[in-house]
């Protein structure tokens, strides 16, 4: 065993639990910041978003003189970036290669999401999908279609056209199930066709935002404890799923499971441990996709204690009282939906904004 290898985040991996970082940076891959996480933090795959790229080409100029080549060349700005996005990600990929191979391909993935405003456009997601799929032409890259009413379709299309899907933006056991019902009619088509059914997905369900959404409206004794409660309710459903004799059937024809992620687990309220829901959702065959500062806080002081149940546990115990307190979950999950996908749009029009001014003449008149 890697003599540096931490404890701490070690434990969850052998839990069964896959700890990927929900962050990328040209500066963590040129100066070996993420080579050194797989090696020391068990970190095993990697998450990207439109607020994660605007950050970090936002911030700084390692991106300026890739952004002035590619405008000279008269890209548009989102081609720009995905470009540039495509750069970042293939290389983290292949950092991650051995990880795809040691694991026969459950573990040692990225992900690039299509742009947010195609999140109620079935069409263009299930073209665009298809094209980014293939310009990275890597085995290891996921691409994120969000879990909304429109990209529930794309997600099933996506699937029998054999691109591996990262689901975002889901909210609730309902946006979960949907997602995973069109994960299983995809791959049903697939052998229908005498297609391989061996295509990757995950499901991410995003936790956080619901302990945020309730904070001001429910007694002090129910804050923090929304979030978990839904991503308990929803594992029962994933293990369910993955009992039922619909799945079993397709396990036996070779289907590989899409996986349960759990995403938006960093601490908003300064009030929570900063590994709080890193500890909270430890469980076997899921996945944890971390931001940077809260994985660095579990693997300083992080604690794994007993793994959620199978079953559920307690969750629809704590759903009833906020139900009491007058917060309707479904209604609910469908805001948080909406306010992901307009928060990931306003995130990208900051970042086409950014790429567009780096773009001009101007931007790299004082570039040596």
């Amino acid at each position: 065993m890697n003599p540096q290898l931490n404890t701490n985040t070690r434990k969850l991996h052998d839990l069964g639990q896959r700890i990927w970082l929900d962050n990328i940076t040209r500066e963590m891959l040129n100066n070996g910041t993420l080579a050194r996480y797989i090696a020391e933090l068990s970190v095993t795959g990697l998450t990207s978003n439109p607020t994660i790229f605007e950050h970090a080409i936002g911030s700084g100029d390692l991106y300026d003189a890739a952004i002035q080549k590619l405008a000279v060349q008269g890209l548009p700005c989102e081609d720009i970036f995905f470009e540039l996005a495509l750069q970042d990600l293939t290389q983290a990929a292949d950092l991650f290669r051995p990880t795809l191979d040691a694991s026969a391909g459950d573990d040692g993935w990225v992900s690039l999401e299509v742009s947010p405003l195609l999140a109620n456009d079935t069409a263009g997601t299930i073209e665009a999908a298809a094209r980014l799929h293939a310009r990275a032409a890597r085995p290891n890259l996921f691409i994120k279609i969000p879990g909304t009413p429109e990209g529930i379709p794309a997600i099933e299309q996506s699937i029998f056209d054999g691109v591996p899907v990262n689901v975002t933006l889901l909210f609730s056991r309902e946006h979960y199930v949907a997602a995973a019902e069109a994960y299983l009619r995809g791959i049903e088509r697939r052998i229908q066709a005498g297609l391989d059914p061996k295509v990757e997905s995950v499901a991410s369900l995003f936790v956080s935002r619901w302990d945020v959404a309730v904070l001001e409206g429910v007694q002090p004794q129910l804050h923090n404890r929304l979030g978990v409660a839904i991503a308990m309710r929803t594992y029962k459903a994933y293990n369910d799923l993955l009992a039922s004799e619909r799945w079993q059937g397709l396990v036996a024809e070779g289907a590989r499971p899409q996986r349960l992620l759990w995403a938006s687990t960093g601490t908003k309220d300064p009030a929570l441990p900063d590994t709080f829901y890193v500890e909270a959702l430890a469980a076997a065959q899921t996945i944890n996709t971390i931001p940077e500062k809260t994985l660095l806080a579990f693997a300083d002081h992080g604690k794994v204690g007993t793994p959620l149940p199978a079953d559920g546990g307690y969750a629809e115990g704590v759903l009833d009282e906020f139900k009491r307190e007058g917060v309707d979950d479904g209604a609910l999950a469908a805001r948080l939906q909406r306010e992901g996908v307009q928060a990931f749009a306003k995130s990208w029009s900051a970042l086409m904004a950014r790429i567009r001014d780096k773009s001009s003449p101007s931007a790299g008149a004082g570039a040596p």
